[in-house]
């Protein structure tokens, strides 16, 4: 079996390995589960199962839809507190705790400078001066305020708008990852389209995933090849266009073309890989060096220069 996942790839595994691929079409883009060495139709039923799960975690984290907890959350007045469900609550306490270490790269609040640098094709042109301290005004994940013990949060500044889209998919991984663990599935690997993998043991006995990251601007050129039983990958990029905003600039990404980060939890790599865009290859590597996670960027200069970061830098 050999797979394309976005810009990564997985490896070629044998197929009579009994390796079951499961789909379905959530969050915007294509969920897979391969599900290794398990009765077909046990199988089906724990990945319908887990799919009926990321339905639910849609219908409760999604920015679009008018009932979601996050859209109740940024429909509420300035200083007004209502609680929320369990799972929009852990997302916005992940999300806290991320933007904190990474010192604001991570901003969950950001969608009205992403909103405004779309009406303009950067450099030749971009907004005001003006225009730009507003759509700041608007952001800042500490106006949102997380109460501790109570499911409950409140927001400081109406104008705040929040947006899971850069964890949201990952944090789905995370929740089905366990609740495949709960039907007994010891052996997979399950993805959210382009962005992130995860995995949950080997493909076979003695064989792990064996993974592969493409070069952003040839797809043929592997990067880093890796094989892991457990954790999470995931990358970003501007291959499709200027929607990488550094939340302490305000200004889109251009000196970097793509980054991934590995680390053992899905909904933390793919917050990781936004943020790794736009911190300085220094902060990363301090980042690396401070938590278990590994990095690699892709830098856009002449030479297309790539780095690597924690563990990843040693080998």
């Amino acid at each position: 079996m050999g797979s394309s996942i976005g810009t990564y790839k997985i490896g070629i595994i044998p197929e009579d390995q009994k390796i079951l691929r499961f789909s379905h079409k959530a969050m915007a883009t294509i969920f897979e589960i391969f599900i290794v060495g398990t009765d077909k139709v046990y199988a089906a039923q724990a990945a319908n199962a887990a799919f009926n799960e990321l339905d639910r975690l849609e219908d409760e984290l999604s920015f679009f839809l008018s009932n979601s907890d996050i859209s109740r959350i940024n429909n509420l007045q300035q200083n007004e507190i209502i609680t929320i469900g369990i799972d929009a609550f852990e997302c916005l306490n992940r999300c806290f705790k991320l933007y904190q270490r990474t010192k604001g790269a991570f901003d969950i609040s950001i969608r009205p400078l992403i909103e405004l640098w779309k009406r303009y094709d950067y450099p030749g042109n971009q907004p005001s001066k003006e225009e730009l301290s507003l759509a700041r005004s608007k952001t800042g994940l500490p106006w949102l305020q997380i109460l501790e013990g109570t499911h409950q949060v409140c927001l400081m500044n109406k104008s705040i708008q929040i947006d899971l889209g850069g964890f949201g998919k990952g944090y789905a991984l995370d929740v089905l990852k366990i609740h495949l663990d709960d039907w007994g599935i010891r052996n997979g690997l399950i993805h959210s389209g382009q962005s992130t993998v995860s995995s949950f043991g080997a493909a076979l006995p003695a064989v792990k995933w064996p993974l592969s990251v493409s070069d952003p601007k040839n797809s043929g050129t592997i990067l880093k090849n890796i094989e892991f039983e457990k954790g999470a990958l995931s990358g970003s990029g501007i291959k499709k266009g200027q929607h990488i905003i550094d939340p302490r600039s305000a200004k889109p990404v251009t000196n970097r073309l793509a980054a991934w980060a590995f680390t053992a939890g899905a909904g933390e790599a793919d917050a990781l890989s936004t943020a790794f865009m736009v911190m300085t290859s220094e902060e990363i590597r301090n980042y690396c060096n401070k938590y278990p996670v590994s990095g690699l960027t892709v830098e856009n200069d002449t030479d297309n220069t790539v780095h690597f970061y924690g563990t990843w830098a040693n080998e």
